[in-house]
């Protein structure tokens, strides 16, 4: 077991709304490795990076930076990032040797701090979906997504109607006037107590005021970011690989056959063919051991096609492949559904993955112990 602390900090993603209280973004992975970590040597502090959920890869990572430095000043020691989603890509940026960051603090120091960088469902060669929210239209449909998210996080459920407006909305299905957004957006917000509905819109406020990530995820942006971004020696990187269903008879089926799950799960089918459209970018060079468990998780290697929802598959790997797993893109951060469990799991969308609680705590087991292995590799 290492001598010294050895921090992990979470990094959140695209829906980054890990200061909105109780709606908490990595609740229950916080709480499992919470339970897990000191056993593995995971010795330090464990706490979650507050972000600017769309703003610029630069100054997400500065937040990134930040919270290291604040983390090391109480007590010097290694750290462990894990980003889900964007916050991946935070974490690749800030490590960056000789990375010019919009912050006061010393982001060498914080870069030689970190042992291993830990990547779960992230776009590390864009996601076409990007393409959609890129525009005004875009940006409103955005809102409703992230509000939408949030919502059943609380509720455990959407309204019913809200779910097939939605659905109907990404499936072009008519016109996408703004003033239907409008209406289903004031529907949701109207069910939160005063004090959460101000917080949330001033939550959407910040994120109307810089939506550059938009942009540097598409398929495009990652392939100048992938070329100005350098991976740190001394640093391990892993990541962790989803899947959704290709939507069908078989999704549709273990989505669950009642209203609800369907109606969200409309919703699903039209998050999954939007992401999985456009030419293919530059994607990764597998080697044996990607290629290896991609079979063994997938049973073959996905196409271009395949994504969980937001990011496609093959846009995930990134370094030594912690895990593969079939999960939709909130699934492996613990949003799926087992409403029985303390505290309960809440989807966001049934996406008929059969992602559930065993394989959530397999995936996090790998994560630590990759963690873990960093922090007692030499340097």
């Amino acid at each position: 077991m290492p001598s010294r602390p050895h921090h992990v900090l979470l990094v959140p993603g695209f829906f980054g709304f890990a200061n909105l209280g109780d709606f908490a973004y990595f609740a229950h992975v916080r709480d499992y490795l919470a339970e897990i970590g000191p056993r593995a040597g995971l010795t330090g502090e464990l706490r979650v990076v507050r972000t600017v959920p769309t703003a610029s890869l630069r100054k997400r990572a500065a937040l990134v930076a930040e919270t290291i430095d604040e983390v090391l000043d109480l007590a010097d020691g290694d750290v462990t990032l894990v980003g889900h989603s964007s916050g991946g890509l935070d974490a690749r940026l800030v490590v960056t040797p000789q990375v010019s960051l919009p912050t006061p603090a010393d982001v060498e120091r914080c870069a030689r701090a970190v042992r291993a960088v830990v990547t779960v469902s992230t776009p590390h060669y864009g996601t076409p979906l990007a393409h959609l929210f890129n525009s005004l239209l875009g940006q409103q449909l955005l809102h409703l997504l992230s509000l939408s998210t949030i919502y059943s996080l609380r509720a455990g459920r959407l309204p019913l109607r809200v779910a097939l407006k939605f659905a109907a909305l990404l499936r072009g299905r008519g016109a996408r006037p703004s003033g239907v957004i409008d209406q289903l957006v004031m529907q949701l917000l109207a069910d939160f107590s005063l004090d959460r509905r101000e917080a949330i819109e001033e939550f959407f406020r910040n994120v109307g005021q810089d939506q550059d990530l938009v942009a540097q995820i598409t398929p495009a942006g990652m392939d100048l970011f992938n070329a100005s971004t350098e991976d740190r020696p001394g640093v391990a990187y892993g990541c962790v690989v989803t899947r959704g269903r290709k939507p069908g008879l078989r999704s549709a089926m273990k989505a669950g056959l009642d209203g609800y799950a369907q109606a969200t799960h409309a919703l699903y089918v039209a998050l999954y063919r939007l992401a999985s459209r456009g030419a293919p970018g530059r994607g990764p060079r597998l080697d044996r051991a990607h290629a290896a468990m991609l079979r063994q998780a997938f049973g073959r290697i996905p196409d271009s096609r395949a994504n969980d929802g937001i990011v496609p598959t093959l846009s995930q790997v990134w370094g030594e492949m912690v895990g593969a797993v079939w999960a939709d893109h909130h699934d492996v951060i613990g949003h799926f559904h087992r409403p029985t469990h303390v505290p309960p799991h809440f989807d966001w969308v049934a996406s008929g993955t059969g992602f559930d609680r065993p394989q959530f705590e397999a995936i996090w087991r790998e994560v630590a112990r990759f963690a873990a292995r960093a922090a007692r590799a030499p340097r």
